[in-house]
């Protein structure tokens, strides 16, 4: 299976992964609804493997799918922290017109601006506590999402998508030297493909990589 060959690829070339992986219980429903996300993307038809399995909860399937793109952004940054510091990124960017300061309601409420490994930092530790929130993202059979589940889950990944556009900008002569290019591109098309097909991230918030998802989506139709 091509998801599960990406797991073990990325994570051999890095001793860890930036933080600690998001496991889904073995023998749960999300747990097999992953298997089915692995099985599909096996067959090479990424438009038809982000699709809402027939009968199946459309909560459930995005709640299944941002903890893998968790787990996959994690080990995708992970093989690229000792390229990325305070020095060599001192902003948080994706290309010089693009620039994110941090801030997440909570701990942080004003906008700050800081170097680009502290804001991934802040980053995948809230999405992390997010994931862990059982009030959030129940794993326990017959415990409903919260009503603003689906807000949460847009904002979690509209996120994310900054880092692999930080990647993309900033170190993609790094990922190629580490032959990864192929891993990276396969992640982010399947993620691409997800939000599109639920329209959960905004296309303004898309604007550093468009030429990349056009590019994506021109191959695939």
């Amino acid at each position: 299976m091509e998801l599960i060959h990406v797991y073990h690829k990325v994570s051999h070339r890095s001793s860890k992964t930036f933080k600690p992986k998001k496991n889904i219980p073995e023998g749960s429903h999300q747990y097999e609804l992953l298997k089915h996300a692995e099985a599909t993307l096996g067959s090479g038809n990424l438009r038809q493997a982000v699709q809402l399995p027939e009968g199946e909860d459309l909560n459930e399937w995005i709640a299944v799918n941002t903890v893998d793109f968790f787990n996959q952004i994690n080990m995708l940054y992970g093989t690229i922290t000792e390229f990325c510091t305070e020095t060599s990124c001192s902003v948080m960017s994706a290309g010089p017109r693009y620039e994110y300061h941090w801030a997440d309601g909570t701990n942080i409420k004003k906008p700050i601006k800081c170097s680009a490994p502290k804001y991934i930092d802040y980053l995948m530790t809230w999405v992390q506590d997010q994931l862990d929130d059982e009030t959030l993202f129940p794993s326990k059979i017959g415990v409903p999402f919260p009503k603003n589940f689906m807000s949460v889950a847009k904002t979690i990944l509209k996120r994310l998508f900054r880092v692999y556009a930080h990647i993309y900008h900033q170190h993609f002569d790094s990922v190629m030297q580490l032959q990864e290019e192929a891993h990276l591109n396969t992640s982010f098309k399947h993620f691409i493909f997800f939000v599109q097909e639920f329209n959960l991230i905004d296309r303004r918030e898309l604007a550093p990589l468009q030429d990349l998802i056009e590019k994506l989506g021109s191959k695939d139709r």
